[in-house]
């Protein structure tokens, strides 16, 4: 048996490779474990570790290691910890496969230790470009990286183009659409019941998070989004930013937002309410990558506000603005006409057709089953 271990730290990556990783457990051969990481052991991020306990996924071991203060400094201190408690995790369990999905730091503090202890790295969700530090995370999870998985052929050229070899890169589209290609998403009814909406009536998703070059700005950028929000006065829910530097700022002016009568703030969705939610919200407001690589096979519109998601291949269904409240209302109210609501749902996703997690365990059957490839250094 190939032995994988996936590296989970978000609710985030887990729903957009949930779908993938039940691929890869399906397919003989491979033997998957996943290491649980970050927010997902957070409670003030709503303990999301039960939604992998609930799939039934087998669970090698937990690290805990959230940033325990709102800066890059906190960042770095779980980063380490990471890679300490990796390596220690990997060197009991021998992996032949650390696979890892984006660009946060647990997945880069994976690719250290498997670059370290020659173990092949397979990074999926990788050669986009994007603002903030995410951008040189995931460039530098490509360089210590050994197998690469992208979402299409600008994707490919990008990772080659870091250095690494053309036989050493697929392209199997986005893992995060096989959910929505195959429906696995609550449907509308289930979702107006669990969030208290009204199907007769417009309705705003805001997904929001921090840009870790900008974290002092980071609650001013959250107050300009929500006094738009307030403005438009239409049901909208919001979910909780992610961990990083700037994060908890941003959480603290949502306090102030969660009384108004048509607003909805919660910790966490899970991914298959989220998707739900998408497909049935108006617009999605916010600088998530849902907006980017998701929301174009629901011919969903979006506002994109700021930098996080700068330089990224987007489909005509996104609107790019600044972090200026009318601005940002001015862009919903166009994003909400019949116009634009008619080009988004004409839009072809950029990211792929769904699939993604049938080719990734094909694909890594046939490098580590047939072909008995390993990996030392690069070299193969």
């Amino acid at each position: 048996m190939v032995k994988v271990i996936y590296v989970t730290g978000t609710r985030a990556d887990f729903g957009r490779m949930r779908s993938t990783l039940h691929q890869i457990i399906e397919h003989p051969g491979l033997d998957v474990s996943l290491i649980v990481t970050g927010m997902h052991l957070s409670t003030e991020f709503g303990y999301t570790l039960r939604e992998i306990e609930k799939e039934g996924f087998k669970i090698i071991d937990k690290v805990d290691a959230i940033p325990l203060d709102d800066t890059g400094a906190g960042m770095t201190k779980a980063l380490a910890k990471c890679i300490y408690e990796f390596s220690s995790i990997s060197e009991r369990l021998k992996p032949d496969v650390i696979l890892i999905l984006g660009d946060r730091g647990e997945m880069l503090a994976a690719s250290i230790v498997g670059a370290h202890m020659n173990i092949a790295v397979a990074q999926i969700g990788v050669g986009h470009v994007s603002g903030s530090v995410d951008n040189r995370l995931r460039d530098a999870i490509t360089i210590f990286s050994n197998i690469h998985f992208v979402a299409n052929s600008k994707c490919a050229d990008r990772v080659v183009s870091l250095g690494a070899k053309y036989f050493d890169v697929f392209i199997v589209g986005a893992p995060d659409l096989d959910a929505i290609v195959g429906k696995e998403f609550a449907r509308p009814k289930m979702v107006a019941e669990k969030f208290n909406l009204d199907l007769e009536k417009p309705m705003l998703l805001v997904s929001q998070h921090p840009v870790t070059t900008e974290v002092d700005d980071a609650g001013h950028q959250m107050e300009e989004t929500m006094e738009a929000i307030g403005d438009m006065n239409m049901q909208t829910i919001v979910v909780y930013p992610n961990v990083d530097a700037g994060g908890r700022k941003m959480i603290d002016v949502l306090y102030k937002y969660q009384n108004l009568p048509s607003v909805q703030v919660h910790k966490n969705i899970s991914y298959e309410f989220y998707l739900g939610l998408m497909n049935i919200a108006d617009v999605l407001v916010g600088n998530s990558s849902a907006g980017i690589i998701e929301a174009p096979s629901f011919g969903l519109p979006v506002v994109n506000i700021g930098t996080r998601q700068e330089g990224r291949e987007k489909a005509s269904n996104v609107i790019d603005v600044g972090y200026d409240r009318k601005e940002i209302y001015e862009a919903i109210k166009k994003a909400m006409t019949d116009d634009f609501k008619k080009l988004s749902k004409s839009v072809q996703n950029p990211y792929g057709n769904g699939k993604t997690g049938e080719k990734i365990a094909n694909i890594l059957s046939h490098l580590f089953l047939k072909e008995k490839r390993r990996y030392d250094d690069g070299k193969v």
